[in-house]
């Protein structure tokens, strides 16, 4: 074997996911299901401080997609469409996982998560500010609108809870038909890849805590005046 055919088959673990990354990704799965569960057992009060929290760690992500570590920036994993599309056309078949962070398909199930959580905490708020008149907007805004965020927040439920079992699946059938492991890096945030592939920068921690402080902020003000 040549030298530079070794140096690229040869592999060493590489952090591909930063811990704010994996720490809102994990946040969010308790918190996705902790709203579930205080909705079926009506806890009411304990249902909207996670939304609240939610709605935080959301805001976040969106801040942090745009100046956090490389893998969490989504212009370093946001592909067109037809990228998209030719990626799934060999779901099944088996090769390396050289991905340093999402995949193609994987950063439209990224955008579209974070999307539906955003529309279901931001009309939960908008929702329990109206039931508890604490929102100074809730009472000026047209009853058709109010009915449209009542629905939003009420369907959203189950769109995303669609979403979360397409995204499961997803990872299930990388692991089985594919033979990469999605689920590991997330938790240790270390990826075995070639030599060849560069580590991805990361940010600082202390700009993740300051982002983190600021989307609290503006959640405490969104449920003031919303």
């Amino acid at each position: 074997m040549e030298p530079d055919q070794a140096a690229a088959t040869r592999e060493r673990p590489v952090r591909v996911w930063d811990f704010p990354t994996r720490l809102f990704h994990w946040l969010t799965v308790a918190l996705v299901f902790g709203a579930w569960a205080t909705d079926r057992l009506n806890w009411s009060n304990l249902h909207v401080r996670l939304g609240e929290t939610l709605l935080a760690l959301v805001l976040f992500r969106l801040m942090w997609g745009c100046v956090g570590s490389e893998t969490a920036r989504f212009r370093s994993f946001v592909a067109s469409p037809a990228a998209a599309l030719r990626h799934l056309r060999h779901l099944f078949r088996r090769e390396p996982d050289v991905e340093v962070g999402h995949n193609p398909a994987g950063g439209w199930m990224v955008l579209l998560l974070l999307a539906l959580l955003l529309a279901e905490t931001l009309s939960g708020l908008y929702l329990n500010n109206d039931i508890a008149n604490e929102g100074p907007l809730s009472e000026i805004v047209p009853a058709s609108i109010a009915n449209a965020i009542s629905a939003v927040h009420s369907y959203g439920w189950y769109v995303l809870l669609g979403a979360v079992v397409l995204h499961l699946c997803a990872i299930a059938t990388y692991a089985i038909a594919k033979g990469h492991n999605l689920l590991r890096p997330m938790i240790t945030g270390l990826k075995r890849l070639p030599s060849t592939i560069a580590a991805p920068a990361r940010a600082s921690l202390w700009l993740a805590a300051l982002l983190l402080a600021f989307a609290v902020a503006i959640v405490v003000l969104l449920a003031v005046y919303l």
